[in-house]
């Protein structure tokens, strides 16, 4: 027999089974892995549409922006109809938009079908978030979160290259329909494994699920953990949209070297999130935030100070970017938690506003860092440097203003 969720209100203490939290694992990990795996095909798609490098960076941008917005409504949206319908029509989506990639005749059929995709792809990304706040506690929820999110390291550390051995192999279009066929396999475990996990008490109609975000938003707690979450998810794609031009274009080093040094970064953000998940119920997750959050604004100055005393060379990026990474690995799982944990009944709602502000974030940093290329990696660390400090700043400001109220 096909292993199930309870509904929560007879949620089993010990939360979800091994394989219904394996599922969530690959539900988080679809949307990091289509956006890592998809990146290499840039230079081919710009070749073979004979397009700009700008208007092939449309099919990044473009998609990050629809992701936002997405994550912005799937959160009211299971709170309303449940997670287990809205997480279904989400990869229904994701599917058909990965699909209709591999076939697209020209770039901006490829543009309009990475958008389907993307807003697909987010689904799991918020409701396997809502789903592990429906099924546990909130110190228990920032350990299992941390877990999740380790997928999201795991995913592009392994994707790139994935990608680039079917680039070489058949062709970009293979990328997609690799994408595809473990999006329809995502859906089929989805559709078989996992019932509803939203308490049927606490579900809203449209007017109150608003009403909720209004209150939300205007929670200085929420406020706090969305907003460090926000901008230390902006530090690494600050990153990685710089980091490849900085190690191709302007040291010349291969595609190849550049992937085994994302390695590093990769691991020291996994290393975090399994540490996070370790001790958070011992050390706080306030406290454990606040400690990464210092750590990754420190890890940032580094790479400036590296850069320009050191001088230009992949270990004075990548170095420092390991303990950032690692830093985020602390911060990001608690801050999610924290978040979701806010108003529990609102669970749905607060992770898709946290995921519209990080997506949002990321499809701004994106295109400034492209845009703002002048052949040096100064941009780059000049925009990680700002979000770390924002990242710092907006977990403590919300704090210290509530305070002096």
């Amino acid at each position: 027999m096909a292993e199930q969720v309870r509904p929560a209100a007879a949620a089993p203490v010990g939360g979800a089974s091994f394989g219904v939290m394996m599922l969530l694992v690959g539900l988080t990990a679809a949307a990091p892995f289509s956006l890592q795996i998809f990146l290499p095909s840039l230079p081919a798609i710009q070749s073979e549409f004979a397009v700009s490098a700008g208007v092939a960076q449309l099919t990044l941008s473009l998609s990050l922006l629809a992701s936002a917005f997405a994550t912005l409504a799937y959160g009211p949206a299971s709170d309303r109809f449940g997670r287990r319908p809205v997480l279904l029509a989400g990869l229904g989506a994701f599917v058909a938009g990965s699909a209709l990639c591999a076939l697209a005749p020209s770039i901006g059929t490829l543009i309009a079908a990475r958008v389907v995709q993307s807003v697909g792809a987010a689904a799991g990304m918020v409701l396997a978030r809502a789903i592990v706040r429906d099924l546990h506690d909130r110190e228990r929820s920032a350990s299992v979160i941390a877990y999740l999110t380790t997928a999201m390291v795991v995913a592009p550390m392994l994707a790139p290259t994935i990608g680039a051995v079917l680039i070489d192999l058949v062709s970009w279009r293979a990328i997609f329909v690799l994408v595809a066929l473990l999006g329809a396999a995502l859906t089929w475990q989805t559709g078989r494994r996992l019932m509803e996990t939203r308490n049927a008490v606490g579900a809203a109609g449209w007017g109150g699920v608003w009403l909720g975000a209004g209150t939300l938003l205007r929670n200085p707690a929420f406020g706090a953990y969305a907003l460090q979450s926000t901008f230390a998810i902006a530090v690494f794609f600050s990153f990685i949209s710089g980091a490849p031009y900085f190690m191709i274009d302007v040291l010349g080093r291969s595609p190849t070297e550049y992937g085994l040094y994302f390695i590093l970064v990769s691991a020291g953000f996994m290393a975090g999130n399994l540490l996070a998940a370790r001790i958070t119920a011992r050390v706080g997750l306030d406290r454990m935030i606040l400690i990464g959050s210092v750590l990754a604004l420190a890890a940032t100055l580094l790479v400036l100070a590296l850069l320009l005393g050191w001088g230009w060379l992949p270990l004075a990026l990548f170095g420092p970017m390991l303990a950032a990474a690692f830093a985020n690995g602390l911060t990001i799982p608690n801050a999610q938690a924290g978040a979701v944990s806010v108003e529990p009944r609102l669970a749905g709602t607060a992770s898709g506003l946290a995921g519209f502000l990080q997506m949002l974030a990321a499809a701004v940093v994106t295109q400034a860092v492209g845009a703002l290329q002048d052949g040096t990696p100064y941009p780059m660390v000049t925009v990680m440097i700002g979000c770390a400090l924002l990242s710092l700043l907006g977990f403590l400001l919300p704090r210290l203003l509530r305070r002096e109220r």
